[in-house]
């Protein structure tokens, strides 16, 4: 069994290629060791590239493995844009100050 301090969800900013697709992508990845789901969100297209936002979630989530994986497949992580470990999983909440922004 894995820590369960460990890594629980990671949000990465991402440039891929085209390829290879967004479907087979998210699978590779689901397929890394702890990782029990992905979401990956198409930003933005252009002519040879895809802006993404990946989130992982799992128990013990391995970063380096996972960042491995993404530049195995031809993409660079530009940006970790949210990072949650622990016991449980802490929503972010909004407050007054956020309003600022």
């Amino acid at each position: 069994m894995g820590n369960i301090y460990g890594l629980k969800r990671l949000v990465l900013d991402v440039l891929k290629p085209h390829q290879p697709v967004l479907p087979d992508f998210a699978e590779t990845l689901g397929k890394l060791d702890g990782v029990m789901g992905i979401n990956i969100t198409l930003i933005e297209v252009d002519a040879e590239t895809e802006s993404v936002k990946i989130t992982v979630e799992g128990n013990n989530l391995n970063y380096n493995q996972i960042k491995e994986k993404i530049d195995s497949l031809g993409a660079v992580i530009h940006s970790v844009d949210q990072v949650v470990a622990g016991t449980t999983v802490v929503e972010e909440v909004r407050t007054a100050q956020d309003n600022h922004y």
